[in-house]
C-alpha cells in the first residue's frame, strides 16, 4: 500500500470547480462534487494542499490578474485555507515553464510547501495536469469531465469517476 502524499496539488478548473471559461466573476465560482469533503479530509490528516493553474486569459488579454486573484479568493474562502497558489498567466504561444503540460507550477508549489515532487500528487481533469505532474516527478490522478480527450483516460497512471474517489487514491 502507498503512504499518503506529503502534498496534493490540485487542478482549479474542472477538478475544485466547474469550469467556467476565462471566468473573473468570483460569483460563478461553484465546487465540484465531493471537492469540499477532498480537500477537508486532506487538511484534517495533516496533508497539505495546493493549487496549480493554468489561467490563459490573462495573457490573452481576457481577464486581469485581479479578477483571477478574485476567483482564486472565492475558491480559497469555499474550499481552503491552501497552502499555495501557483499561476501561470502566460497564453499557449509564450512557450513559459510554467504553464501545465510543463513543470513549473508543480515544482513551484512542491517548493513553497517544502515537499519533494516525488512524495506529491496532483489532481486534475486533463492530460496536462497529467503529464505536468508526471514531469515534476509527481504522482498523477485523472478526474475526467467532459472536457478530458479519450486519448488522454488511456494514457492516464491512475483514473477516477470523481472526487471522493480520488481521496480513496490519495488516503
Amino acid at each position: 500500500m502507498t503512504p499518503p502524499p506529503a502534498a496534493v496539488l490540485l487542478d482549479r478548473d474542472g477538478t475544485l470547480v466547474h469550469d467556467v471559461p476565462y471566468n473573473g466573476d468570483p460569483a460563478l465560482v461553484r465546487p465540484m462534487p465531493g471537492a469540499a469533503e477532498l480537500t477537508t479530509a486532506l487538511r484534517g490528516r495533516g496533508i497539505p494542499t495546493g493549487v496549480v493553474s493554468n489561467q490563459s486569459g490573462i495573457g490573452r488579454g481576457m481577464l486581469t490578474e485581479e479578477q483571477v486573484a478574485a476567483v482564486n479568493a472565492r475558491v480559497d474562502a469555499l474550499l481552503g485555507p491552501f497552502g499555495t497558489w501557483q499561476v501561470c498567466p502566460h497564453s499557449p504561444e509564450d512557450g513559459c515553464a510554467c504553464r501545465k503540460p510543463q513543470p513549473g507550477l508543480v515544482l513551484a508549489a512542491c517548493a513553497v510547501l517544502g515537499v519533494d515532487p516525488s512524495d506529491a500528487v496532483v489532481i486534475g481533469d486533463i492530460g496536462a495536469d497529467v503529464d505536468a505532474a508526471r514531469a515534476a516527478g509527481a504522482r498523477a490522478i485523472l478526474v475526467p469531465t467532459e472536457r478530458t480527450l479519450p486519448e488522454e483516460v488511456e494514457r492516464a497512471p491512475v483514473v477516477v469517476a470523481d472526487l471522493h474517489a480520488a481521496l480513496a487514491v490519495v488516503l
